[in-house]
């Protein structure tokens, strides 16, 4: 009796090690894949869809749009969010600004992002062009299990801010990857009041040619222009 309870114990053991040999190997293989698309990334195109949660008042509003990013060189970034439904706005982003363009009131906010640069960059790039190394080295990361994002095949990863300044705008960050690509397929961004915004992606197109023009606001004319704070 006692032989066929150290067999099973025996068997328990290496079941259990087998599927956390298994868990680090998938998150394992997550990172490298990530780390891979990242080292060959410039730019992007896809459409959106955007759900932002406010927990105060449990609403849930969704909006859709087309989103394009690009890296001209080390240390600068362009992006532009084109929201098209429900409501019509177009933000950008262009080094130490953002113009936020809202075409039914013809205004157009610029915000000088100081010190918030780096973290809105991270917003806009959060998955894309990122390393391994770095990655690991400004997040907690843990394995969130595979997951079917709009019929494909992903890894979820759960992040967390390693630092404090982040972590009080951001608490905790996932990432949806393709298993095929390397690319995020969709983000989730949670708050500390309990809000979170997640941006799921579709008809995604990676190194696109993209002239920096067509990331820039295309403003016609009488647009009213406001100096927002930061």
């Amino acid at each position: 009796m006692r032989t066929v309870m150290f067999s099973l114990s025996a068997l328990l053991l290496l079941h259990a090690a087998a599927a956390v040999a298994l868990r680090a190997d998938t998150l394992a293989g997550a990172l490298n894949r990530l780390d891979q698309a990242g080292s060959q990334f410039k730019g992007m195109s896809a459409q959106f869809n955007y759900v932002k949660y406010t927990a105060l008042v449990a609403d849930k509003s969704t909006s859709t749009g087309a989103i394009k990013i690009k890296r001209p060189k080390a240390g600068q970034l362009l992006g532009l969010l084109d929201f098209v439904a429900p409501d019509k706005k177009i933000v950008a982003l262009n080094g130490q600004t953002v113009d936020i363009y809202l075409p039914n009131m013809k205004t157009v906010q610029e915000v000088d992002l100081g010190k918030h640069k780096v973290l809105l960059e991270q917003f806009f790039l959060f998955g894309f062009g990122t390393s391994r190394r770095d990655l690991e080295a400004a997040y907690s990361v843990s394995y969130g299990g595979g997951e079917s994002v709009n019929g494909e095949a992903t890894t979820r990863l759960v992040l967390i801010s390693t630092s404090p300044d982040v972590s009080k705008q951001l608490s905790k960050f996932e990432l949806w990857i393709s298993d095929k690509t390397g690319e995020p397929v969709q983000q989730k961004f949670y708050e500390p009041s309990g809000d979170y915004n997640v941006f799921t992606y579709s008809d995604m197109k990676i190194n696109p040619i993209l002239p920096d023009s067509a990331l820039r606001l295309q403003l016609p004319r009488g647009v009213k222009k406001e100096i927002l704070s930061k």
